[in-house]
C-alpha cells in the first residue's frame, strides 16, 4: 500500500525559483507558486508529456527563463490549458481545481445535488426551445424523496420557457422549480405534431450535500424458468464495494444464471473496484490479469498490473464465475464502465446493448503540490490540486479502448419518448436482454434511431467521466 509516485519534484526543475515565490496576493498565496506547481506535476507525469514541447525536461536552460515563462499566463487555469494535448480529440478529461478538498468529495460521489439527471431535446414547434425529461432519480435524493420518476418532461423552471440558452442557468441554481408537461402524440407515428402541454403540477427544490451509493438497484428477474440478476451501477466508488459485494451475494444466493450490468449512466471512477466487480462477475480467472496501466516515458517504473481477486480489505468476493454477462451502455458510459467491458472480453463472452461509450482508456490520479505529489505534506499555501490524465489503460491483450468508443453489439439508442422505469422488463435496453436470452430477436418497442435527437445542451460535470486510480489501491 503506497502512494504512487516516488519522486522529487526537484528531479525535474535543475534550478532554484527563489524568484518564484515573490507576488503573494492578500490571502499570502503566490499566483506563480501554484503555477509551478502546475508544471512540475505536469512535467513529471503527464501521459501525453513527449507531445507537448513545453513539458520538455529540457525547457528552460536557466532560473528566469523559467519564471518569465510561468509569468506569461495570466492564471494556473491559462497555464494548465496550454500544456493539453489536443484537448479536443485526445486529452478531453484532465482537469484542475482550485479546492482539493472539495475535488476529493466529488471523486467520492459528494456534491450539492438534488438528485436529477436530465436528457434535454427540441419540441418540434420551436428549435431554440429545450424540454427536459428525467433520465434518472438517485435513491435516497431529494428528488427521490420528492417522488420524482424516470420518464417525466419538464417544459420550464420556474416559470421560465426552457431553452437551449438558458437551461444551465436555470438548472445551476440551488432551488428551482419544475413545471411538469404532458406528452400527446396526437395519434400518429410522426413526432411532428406532437406536443408537450403544461398540466399544472409543480416540484420545488433545494440541492442539499448529497452522498450516491452507487448500487442503485439489484434485483432478481425470472425469464423463462430461468433467473437474471439485474444490478444498476452507477459510479465505480470504492467507499462502497462492500455494497457491491452484497449486491453479488443476493444474485449468488438466489443461483442467477443471467446478469445484466446497467452502465448506461456511469462515468467510471475506481479502477481497483472495476477490478473487484469483473472479480465478482468471474471468479475463475483469479490471479489473472485483469487490465494493465502504462504511464509517461519517466514513469515506466509505475507500469502494473491489475489482477483478478478473490477477497478485498479482508472479505471474501461473492463471485458468479459466469462465462457471460449483458452490459446496458450509452454515451455517458465512460472511463471504469468501458474498462470493464474492454478488459472481461478476452476472457468470458459480454454483450453489450445500447449505444456507443464515451471513448476514454487514459486514467488519472489527484496530484497534489507535495515532495512526492501525493495527499502528505501538501503545500499549506494553496489549495490547487490536479486531475490530469497519466496512464492508458488496456485489456491483457494490449487492447485500448477506442477514442469514438465501443460498439455495442446490440445498438439500441435510448428513446427520450419511450424511456421506462430502469429494472422493469419493458424498459427497452433491458428488453433486449430479455429478448435477446430468449432467442427472439429485437423487441418491438424498440427504436435503434430515435426520432427525436437528445441535445447535449446541458452541461455536465467533467469528475463523471473520470478513472481514476486510488491512493492507496490495493496490491496489483
Amino acid at each position: 500500500m503506497k502512494y504512487l509516485f516516488k519522486m522529487s519534484l526537484l528531479a525535474f526543475l535543475a534550478f532554484s525559483l527563489t524568484s518564484c515565490f515573490e507576488d503573494r496576493d492578500d490571502n499570502g498565496t503566490s499566483p506563480t507558486e501554484i503555477k509551478n506547481f502546475v508544471w512540475t506535476g505536469m512535467n513529471a507525469v503527464y501521459l501525453y508529456k513527449a507531445d507537448v514541447p513545453d513539458l520538455a525536461n529540457d525547457r528552460f536552460s536557466n532560473n528566469s527563463e523559467y519564471s518569465d515563462y510561468l509569468d506569461s499566463y495570466a492564471s494556473p487555469e491559462d497555464l494548465f490549458g496550454s500544456l493539453i494535448y489536443q484537448p479536443q480529440t485526445i486529452d478531453r478529461f484532465s482537469l484542475i481545481h482550485p479546492d482539493y478538498i472539495a475535488l476529493e468529495q466529488l471523486l467520492v460521489g459528494t456534491s450539492i445535488s438534488n438528485g436529477l439527471r436530465f436528457y434535454a431535446f427540441a419540441p418540434p414547434s420551436n428549435a431554440s426551445e429545450r424540454i427536459l425529461v428525467i433520465r434518472q432519480v438517485l435513491e435516497g435524493s431529494v428528488a427521490d424523496n420528492a417522488n420524482l420518476q424516470r420518464g417525466q418532461f419538464i417544459n420550464q423552471i420556474d416559470g421560465v420557457t426552457i431553452t437551449a440558452d438558458n437551461v444551465n442557468t436555470l438548472l445551476s441554481q440551488d432551488t428551482y422549480t419544475l413545471h411538469f408537461a404532458n406528452y400527446n402524440d396526437n395519434g400518429t407515428p410522426e413526432t411532428t405534431d406532437d406536443t408537450f402541454t403544461s398540466n399544472g403540477n409543480t416540484s420545488t427544490l433545494t440541492k442539499t450535500v448529497f452522498t450516491s451509493n452507487p448500487v442503485q438497484l439489484s434485483s432478481i428477474i425470472d425469464v423463462d424458468s430461468e433467473k437474471l440478476g439485474y444490478l444498476l451501477y452507477s459510479a465505480f466508488n470504492s467507499n462502497f464495494n462492500t455494497e457491491l459485494n452484497n449486491a453479488f451475494a443476493q444474485f449468488q444466493s438466489n443461483n442467477i444464471q443471467h446478469l445484466v450490468i446497467d452502465l448506461r449512466y456511469n462515468g467510471g471512477g475506481s479502477i481497483d473496484t472495476a477490478r473487484l466487480l469483473a472479480s465478482m462477475v468471474t471468479g475463475q480467472f483469479n490471479g489473472q490479469v485483469f487490465s494493465k496501466l502504462f504511464f509517461n516515458e519517466d514513469q515506466q517504473q509505475s507500469n502494473r498490473d491489475y489482477k483478478f481477486v478473490n477477497n478485498f480489505d479482508g472479505n471474501s468476493i461473492n463471485s458468479l464465475n459466469l462465462n457471460k454477462v449483458y452490459v446496458l451502455t450509452t454515451s455517458s458510459s465512460a472511463s471504469a464502465s468501458e474498462l470493464i467491458i474492454n478488459s472481461l472480453k478476452p476472457y468470458i463472452t459480454v454483450v453489450q446493448v445500447g449505444d456507443y461509450t464515451t471513448g476514454k482508456t487514459q486514467a488519472s490520479t489527484i496530484i497534489y503540490d507535495s515532495p512526492d505529489l501525493g495527499p502528505n505534506n501538501k503545500n499549506p499555501n494553496h489549495n490547487y490540486a490536479m486531475l490530469p490524465l497519466i496512464a492508458n489503460s488496456a485489456n491483457v491483450n494490449d487492447e485500448l479502448v477506442p477514442s469514438n468508443g465501443l460498439m455495442p453489439d446490440i445498438l439500441l439508442e435510448e428513446d427520450v419518448l419511450n424511456l421506462n422505469i430502469l429494472g422493469n422488463t419493458n424498459e427497452p435496453l433491458l428488453s433486449a436482454v430479455i429478448d435477446d436470452i430468449l432467442g427472439i430477436g429485437r423487441p418491438q418497442n424498440a427504436m435503434e434511431t430515435p426520432s427525436v435527437s437528445i441535445k447535449k445542451d446541458i452541461k455536465t460535470n467533467p469528475i463523471e467521466s473520470l478513472m481514476f486510480i486510488d491512493y492507496l489501491d490495493s496490491e496489483h
